[in-house]
């Protein structure tokens, strides 16, 4: 699952639809891998020769491997600088333990129902600390971690956070224990543990990790890395609040459990403040919240009055509400971190008082935070991830979704964002270094909206090829042109049934689009007429389209539903599954669209008869074709010659019979080939039967002008 800067390791891969498996691509362009050759001079399928530069920084990177469907999804593969191990055989007791150095990381696979063992030694006082890497890094694992004494005796435990922080009490060996919660295992639930020696008071960086959805948002840009101050306790209560001017950047910690944070700070009536906390997308588990009061005192006395209550980061489009795609996204792009206005109704004194929602009960002095209070910054954060739709009854996936483009397909990318400090403007889309032959149009984030599509085409003929693109946005702020680049978004393993196993969504690393340059699309949808479709407002306007379809379909027709600012309520419409050609009709009236420049697509979901390797079956018919063409040349052959051996004189006997002989033996081999063939094409012929899949079907960018009605004659 990773390698030491400056080293080679050798990886194996593995997963579905790996037919054809080529380059195995990396986000970094300081890892790079080959083929393993073995000693014939053949590639060892699926095994590869990882390099990792000298100079490639410690932290997890995206892997891909471009397959005949083009990318894969994305595997985590991570870079250290300590030596590296790996568990080959099993250590699931204690007589079986694996040794391990100290300041070494041991790459394992969790067995099922198992506990693994590992030992290392240690001196008196001498501190250890011992971390799973796990979610973090793509696993399946929940990681409960041990460190027991060299008899097996647990001497200390931790079920969450998959790290612990142990002084040796003497001289001697020591065991490591790790299990998942749920005594689950197999080939996806690999682990990396790694075993560091670390100096008293020394602060613990922990082994690098994906980031959740909703990090997407943090940090603030031109944010620096460290706050200018820090949380000082005592400031549990009113009377030691830690007193703060205005605008302030504070660094501080939810601890001890049920820790309050009290600040003071003098603020003037009209004055708005934008408050933002950061401790959830920092990928803990806290949830933090904000009471903002006035204080007025007479005496001993004191008067509250509540100003402003903060807590969550609503998510800017509607989520699943089970982990899949029948109400909305499996991705939450909100988060419980906190970040509002505060607007200053009196002169005065002001408390704010922060908490952790879930920390009544959690003592972790790693639960940390970040405050900041400023005057309005306005900005914006974007995140994108793959159409995820209402398909049919039962289907409850969640998918991973690479940008991989069959010729003649268009992939929608829903992108969502996060407006900060009152930031209203519209925000404009685009992807830039793409592929031969692929396109993308961005269908624009209205203003005061919070959702705007990417749709990226390829065309029928694009050559096979990828590419790691530049996906932006840019909007107006004060004058000034700002551009963010929009985040990926991705499940770290599909999952066929969210029934059974609860979706894991993460950010990818980069934006990696492929063609797949062999597959093409069951059914393409585009405008007849590539040209601005122009239409005079309150009219009602039909748009030709043309329909290529590759396969057939369960059913014969297809609802479609709209794209795009100003026509996403345009009622469904049908189209047919067995036409070349069909038309959307928009009533611009009863749709109230106001004159201007509008960028649509359709898009619906259909169940297409998908024959997989469909081109080997013509492959293998050709070649059939061609032994029963030899066969019979062959046939015909070895009969004149046994004719000929026949008649042939006496002296001639000998060379015409082994001829004749030669030729018997050239048909049989020819019968053998026509065999060979024919199984060849009944295998390829099973593996490309009609299955059904349900296809989400997406049509080109179409462009549309509506014109103002002309003013009526007086």
């Amino acid at each position: 699952m990773g390698g030491t800067s400056g080293s080679t390791v050798e990886i194996t891969i593995s997963g579905e639809n790996l037919e054809e498996a080529d380059e195995l691509i990396f986000s970094d362009s300081r890892i790079t891998a080959v083929h393993k050759i073995n000693a014939d001079g053949q590639r060892e399928p699926n095994k590869y020769l990882v390099s990792i530069a000298g100079d490639c920084p410690t932290d997890v990177y995206e892997a891909r491997v471009m397959t005949r469907l083009g990318i894969s999804s994305s595997r985590v593969f991570s870079v250290g600088r300590l030596p590296e191990f790996v568990q080959t055989k099993p250590c699931t007791s204690l007589s079986t333990a694996m040794k391990l150095p100290l300041n070494s990381v041991c790459n394992a696979v969790m067995s099922l129902r198992a506990v693994d063992y590992f030992v290392f030694e240690a001196k008196q006082g001498q501190r250890i600390v011992a971390e799973c890497a796990s979610r973090g890094i793509d696993s399946k694992l929940d990681a409960v971690l041990i460190i027991a004494d060299a008899s097996g005796n647990d001497l200390l435990v931790e079920r969450r956070s998959g790290l612990l922080d142990f002084i040796a009490p003497h001289d001697g060996e020591y065991v490591i224990k790790v299990h998942e919660m749920t005594f689950g295992g197999g080939p996806a639930f690999f682990y990396r543990l790694v075993l560091r020696e670390l100096a008293i008071g020394e602060p613990v960086v922990r082994h690098p990790s994906t980031r959740s959805v909703s990090s997407f948002s943090w940090p603030p840009t031109d944010l620096p890395d460290q706050a200018t101050l820090t949380e000082v306790e005592p400031n549990n209560d009113h009377s030691k609040a830690q007193k703060i001017s205005l605008p302030c950047d504070i660094s501080g910690r939810f601890f001890p459990a049920a820790d309050v944070d009290v600040f003071e700070f003098e603020a003037k009536r009209g004055e708005i403040w934008w408050i933002e906390v950061a401790s959830e997308r920092l990928g803990l588990p806290t949830d933090p919240a904000i009471l903002v009061q006035h204080v007025a005192r007479s005496g001993a006395n004191e008067m509250l009055t509540d100003v402003a209550e903060l807590s969550d980061i609503p998510s800017p489009v509607r989520v699943s509400s089970n982990g899949y795609a029948y109400d909305g996204p499996p991705y939450d792009a909100g988060s419980a971190d906190v970040l509002g206005k505060l607007e200053i109704k009196e002169d005065g004194i002001h408390r704010l008082q922060l908490s952790d929602l879930f920390g009544g009960t959690r003592n972790d002095p790693r639960n940390i935070y970040r405050l900041i209070i400023r005057k309005a910054a306005p900005d914006f954060a974007l995140v994108s991830w793959a159409l995820h739709m209402e398909l049919r009854n039962g289907d409850r996936n969640a998918l991973s979704k690479p940008i991989a483009l069959r010729g003649g397909s268009t992939m929608a990318m829903e992108v969502v964002v996060i407006r900060r400090d009152g930031f209203d403007g519209e925000i404009d889309l685009q992807m830039t270094g793409l592929p031969e032959g692929v396109t993308a149009k961005g269908l624009k984030i209205p203003a005061g909206k919070t959702r705007g599509v990417m749709l990226i085409s390829t065309h029928q003929d694009a050559p096979r090829s990828r590419a790691t693109t530049n996906f932006v946005g840019s909007a107006q702020i004060n004058g000034t042109t700002v551009t963010r680049t929009c985040r990926l978004a991705s499940m770290a393993w599909p999952i066929p049934d969210s029934w059974s196993e609860i979706p894991s969504p993460r950010l990818l690393a980069d934006v990696h689009v492929s063609v797949s340059g062999i597959e093409y699309a069951p059914l393409t949808i585009a405008p007849s007429q590539k040209n601005v479709v122009e239409t005079t407002a309150g009219e009602k306007l039909t748009i030709p389209l043309v329909q290529i379809r590759r396969c057939e379909f369960s059913g014969a027709t297809m609802q479609l539903k709209a794209f795009g600012a100003g026509f996403e309520h345009l009622p469904p419409f049908d189209v047919p599954l067995t036409a070349d050609f069909s038309q959307a009709t928009i009533d611009l009236a009863a749709m109230k669209t106001p004159p201007g420049d509008y960028l649509i697509g359709f898009y619906g979901s259909a169940v297409a008869k998908y024959r997989r390797q469909a081109e080997m079956v013509i492959a293998a018919q050709n070649a059939h074709q061609q032994a029963e063409q030899e066969q019979l040349a062959l046939a015909a052959t070895a009969a004149k010659l046994a004719e000929d051996a026949k008649a042939a004189p006496a002296d001639l006997k000998a060379a015409a019979d082994q001829a004749a002989e030669a030729a018997v033996s050239r048909h049989k081999s020819a019968v053998a080939a026509v065999a060979a063939a024919a199984d060849r094409l009944k295998k390829v012929t099973e593996i490309a039967s009609p299955v059904d899949l349900v296809d989400i079907v997406v049509s080109e960018p179409i462009a549309i002008r509506v014109k103002p009605k002309e003013a009526s004659a007086q």
